[in-house]
């Protein structure tokens, strides 16, 4: 980010501004693309649950043939649909926090904000972490156990499909932690510097 400013003789120059935190920037290694379409993928999702409700709702109504599983479909989807979406909130700095002391951080010290941003991040990785390695095991029994919802002989959906977007979701959110952080050190690094030279 740069902001551009009248030099001597009336020419414009460049001088870089840091960004205030690593929120809406690309992520190393592309994984912003992943978040990204993880987020299309459960986006996707919504809408065929949408279709999936209206189509129960006229069968319903309309036909007395109602569509059999969309109460089940539906509370398990929507279990998957917040997890691969996560990242990318994540991402885009959209995760509920308080950051009325932060803000004034950043106007006043910006790089002991940028190191409490990725001491945050850092936490918020051993927190996914904590609970991708609660919730693995949840995965392998329940594809052994062939666990499904619904009832016998009427209606019946596996249940591991919706765990393992769990997982991938967790994954990914504590990796994008990881990045996040490490981006707000690089940062807090550049103005301590840029301090230094200024002084």
């Amino acid at each position: 980010m740069s902001l551009s400013t009248p030099a001597a003789g009336g020419v414009v120059s460049r001088v870089d501004a840091a960004p205030q935190d690593a929120y809406n920037l690309p992520l190393p290694f592309g994984l912003h693309r992943l978040t990204q379409a993880l987020n299309a993928l459960g986006t996707l999702l919504i809408i065929g649950l949408m279709l999936l409700i209206n189509s129960d709702i006229v069968g319903r109504t309309g036909f007395d043939a109602p569509v059999r599983g969309v109460t089940e479909l539906v509370s398990l989807s929507i279990v998957g649909i917040v997890f691969l979406q996560l990242a990318d909130t994540l991402r885009c700095g959209r995760f509920t926090r308080a950051d009325m002391l932060l803000d004034g951080l950043k106007r006043d010290r910006p790089v002991l904000a940028a190191r409490l941003q990725a001491l945050y991040h850092l936490l918020g990785a051993l927190l996914m972490a904590v609970i991708l390695w609660a919730a693995w095991p949840s995965l392998i029994e329940s594809i052994a156990s062939r666990e499904y919802v619904g009832a016998l002989g009427d209606f019946m959906a596996p249940v591991w499909p919706v765990r393992l977007m769990m997982l991938v979701g967790l994954g990914v959110t504590a990796l994008t932690f990881v990045l996040l952080a490490v981006m707000d050190l690089q940062r807090g690094q550049r103005l301590a510097t840029r301090r230094e030279k200024a002084q």
